[in-house]
């Protein structure tokens, strides 16, 4: 007997449902496997591209300032061409590019650092971080004066202050969480140049070469500097960079005072070294009197005092003279506005009479940031991020 039409054509479709029920979930299975697959790629470029710090904040002068000083009422500052020329515009940056910071920031995973003092430095903006240096600031609050206005470190502490009161807790849920946010950032502090260039070897301006031997001064500095981080420790900080002095009788400014062609300043040298062996003791005092806390200690001297007296091993050909200068060693005037610096910017060390070129920023940057990080005591600061 055979079935009716009706029965055979229902049947059929039944199994063509069927069929289309089966083909439905298989095309789900697919679409649901590759959306797993997509969100494994996502979670895990998410994971690569995490910093390893939550914020980086950053206390310091001229050698790290990124523009706080534009707003302020300074001949300090460094907002017009050929400053910026590599970086594509002037910033308030101290070099023709990026500074060690800048490069810092980008070993650690994150975007540049803002100024605090600029007008967009507000809201989510100031998550990874702010930039506090100042330039022709010091660890004492006179140093820099005859520049006109800057901000001390005790000034920047009170600024950073100021970020942890009454702008970051929004962003947290209780008290708690912040602390947690500032305990797993990094500190950076890079002071103390100013306090010997613009303050103890001024003796026309300022009286402490009169009141303190080098070693004395050094004492009050580094006394003085303790009670400042012991401060930023009492507001959160607990990852801290403590940045020594570089070579100073070796700038183009220090090498334009003196009539000897034969290298570096010795006597300004022994001044910075005085800082640094104490910074170094300060580095372990620290350590073991603040609990939670991790200091670690950057050695900029040696590599840059290497680098200017054997320039050729890093890739430099001028290691006296600035790029962007004038007068004696391009020291004794240093970079005005408008002025046409060097062409090959690379070659030399030194950008102004004052402060290093970009690719020795580079140099300097690689040498504690990164993986491969000599210059760090006892651990590099890509390590302390981890931490």
């Amino acid at each position: 007997m055979q079935k009716s039409p009706s029965l055979i054509d229902s049947h059929q479709t039944r199994e063509q449902r069927s069929d289309q029920k089966k083909m439905a979930k298989q095309r789900q299975r697919t679409i649901t496997q590759f959306l797993f697959i997509v969100l494994i790629v996502v979670v895990a470029s998410a994971q690569e591209s995490e910093p390893l710090t939550p914020a980086m904040f950053i206390f310091g002068d001229s050698l790290i300032d990124n523009g706080n000083n534009n707003l302020l009422a300074t001949i300090a500052r460094a907002n017009y061409y050929p400053y910026g020329i590599d970086f594509g515009r002037p910033t308030g940056r101290f070099c023709n590019g990026l500074t060690v910071v800048d490069f810092g920031a980008h070993y650690l995973g994150l975007p540049l650092i803002p100024p605090y003092l600029d007008p967009t430095s507000k809201g989510s903006n100031i998550l990874r971080g702010l930039n506090y240096a100042s330039a022709a600031a010091g660890i004492l609050d006179e140093t820099g004066r005859t520049y006109g206005q800057r901000i001390s470190f005790n000034g920047q502490i009170s600024q950073f202050q100021q970020t942890v009161t009454l702008q970051l807790p929004s962003f947290f849920e209780d008290s708690s969480k912040l602390a947690q946010y500032l305990a797993k950032s990094v500190f950076l502090i890079n002071i103390g140049s100013n306090d010997y260039i613009n303050n103890y070897l001024q003796p026309n301006s300022y009286l402490s070469s009169y009141v303190y031997n080098g070693e004395a001064f050094a004492d009050l500095l580094i006394n003085t500097l303790s009670g400042q981080l012991v401060r930023l420790y009492r507001l959160g900080a607990r990852k801290m960079v403590l940045v020594g002095i570089g070579a100073l009788g070796c700038i183009p400014s220090q090498l334009s005072m003196v009539n000897s062609g034969n290298g570096c300043v010795d006597r300004v040298n022994a001044l910075a070294n005085s800082f640094n062996t104490r910074l170094i003791g300060l580095t372990n005092t620290l350590n073991a009197s603040l609990p939670g806390s991790f200091f670690i200690y950057q050695n900029i001297y040696d590599l840059f005092y290497d680098m200017v007296n054997n320039p050729s091993t890093y890739g430099f050909s001028i290691s006296d003279r600035a790029c962007c200068g004038n007068g004696k060693n391009g020291g004794q005037l240093t970079c005005l506005p408008l002025q046409q610096p060097c062409a090959n910017r690379n070659q030399f060390i030194f950008w102004d009479s004052f402060h290093p070129t970009e690719a020795a920023n580079a140099i300097i940057a690689k040498s504690c940031y990164s993986p491969s990080a000599t210059e760090c005591y006892p651990i590099s600061i890509y390590q302390l991020a981890q931490l």
